[in-house]
Formats: structure tokens, sequence, C-alpha cells
């Protein structure tokens, strides 16, 4: 079996796949402070809740965006699980072309998310994962990644918006009817929902301008399903693209397996 850990600013990510098949996942608070015993006791308590024994995982596979927690990470699986991890490294260790000026910036959830959408969707592609970041990650049709951009993300937005305003407040994060508010919690609605799914829409718009073909735009992230319900150009959420991803990466660089 392989785990995968997918580790963000916000939210971690885990995934046990048998085979090709994801078994469970899991999606956690980020917590950079974690020690390695924490996520070593955690995870395993996590497994055996669903009957997974420690000794079955052969082999496990990070993407991590927080790099103060990679030796935590890396010490948690070979004390826990006696397992070397291998860690995304883009332009390092992942073989999809990256034509950008910088490819070592590029962070490693983008391109397991586009390795995935490849594998899953054939490219030309648009993926949106909605994060801490708003991410916008572009493949042309020959499957090559080509850069994309970056918003603020939903949840990012409304924080800083309340710590900015005396008189709003933090309200639920759903769709109201209108668009049009009658009250200061469907005012914010409106403004965070239907903001954002012009955002998406209008960047969607741009980024098909500047690419070849018919790119398809797929969406990830916990907030991906509410923006869909209000955007035009989301054609598909798939809620584990970035596991998904993480384990053709994996297999990519081990062809023998572990």
């Amino acid at each position: 079996m392989l785990l995968v850990i997918d580790v963000g600013n916000t939210n971690t990510g885990l995934g046990v796949f048998d085979g090709r098949r994801l078994t469970v996942s899991w999606r956690l608070a980020s917590r950079r402070e974690q020690t390695a015993d924490e996520y070593g006791i955690f995870i395993q308590s996590l497994m055996a809740s669903q009957g997974i024994e420690r000794g079955r995982i052969k082999a496990i596979a990070i993407s991590n965006v927080v790099p103060p927690a990679q030796q935590t990470l890396e010490g948690m699986c070979e004390k826990y699980f006696g397992i070397r991890p291998f860690s995304v490294e883009p332009a390092v260790n992942v073989k999809m072309v990256l034509r950008v000026e910088n490819p070592q910036e590029v962070g490693p959830d983008r391109i397991v998310n586009a390795v995935a959408a490849v594998e899953l969707y054939g490219p030309p592609l648009i993926v949106i994962d909605f994060g801490t970041a708003t991410t916008f990650d572009c493949v042309n049709a020959r499957g090559e990644f080509i850069g994309g951009a970056i918003a603020p993300g939903i949840a990012a937005s409304a924080e800083a918006l309340i710590s900015k305003a005396a008189r709003l407040y933090r309200v639920e994060f759903v769709r109201p009817k209108e668009a049009i508010g009658r009250n200061t919690v469907t005012n914010i609605q409106s403004g965070l929902v239907y903001g954002y799914a012009s955002l998406v829409d209008g960047l969607v718009g741009r980024l098909r301008a500047e690419m070849d073909g018919d790119p398809k735009v797929i969406a990830t992230g916990g907030l991906a399903p509410l923006i869909q319900e209000a955007a035009r150009t989301i054609q598909q959420v798939n809620p584990d693209l970035t596991l998904e991803g993480l384990r053709l990466v994996w297999e990519q660089a081990h062809p023998s397996g572990p």
C-alpha cells in the first residue's frame, strides 16, 4: 500500500492506495508546530480506524508547500513506518515538462494536480485548486505545464475583509438565492460566492484565449463544489485530484514498485 500526504498551508490531505485504488482519505487542519510524534500517532490512529495495519504501508509520497514541516514529516515516516519518503520536487523528480521561467518555484501541489488531470482527463487543461490560495494551472495540448495564475483564497479573503471592517462578521460559505443581498449575511455571501465565481469565469476566459485548443476546466479543493454551482466554466470537480497526482508521480519515479 502507498500512503500519500499532501501538506497545505491550511489543510493536510491523507490517502492510502491499494494499487491504483484509493481505499480511504482524510482531510485535516494543518498545524506548523505539529511534531513527528503527533503526525505518526495520529496517522496510525486514522489507519487503525479503517483496519489498515502499519506494516501494510510499503511506500510514502509527500507533497509539501510548508518548508518548515519537511524535516518533521521525513522523521515521522522513518520513525513510525521505517520508510524513507518520496517528496515531490518540481523540475527534479517529476517527468512533466515545466515551460516556465523558474521551474523550481512551482509548488509541488500544482504539479501533482496537473499530472493527475492529464492522466484522468487529457490535455489541454486548466486546473483550479481552491485552497489557501486559488491556483489556476495551465497544461498545453502536449501535456506541458505552462504556468497559470494565483489569486487569494476564498477563506483568506473573507478573513481579511472581516479583520479590516469593524461591522462585518463571519458568515457560512453557502450560495445565496440571489446576487442582490437583502441583509448583511447575504450581502457577504453574494460577494464571496458570486464574486469568486465571476473571478473564476473571467480568468478562465483570459487563460483559454492564450491557449491552443479547447482546454477542459477541472477543479479541486474543499470549496470547489460551492463555486461550481455558481460558475459557468468549471466542467468537473475531483476532490481527490491531488492525492491521485501524488500516486501517479510516485509511480512514474518508481516504475518497478516499492
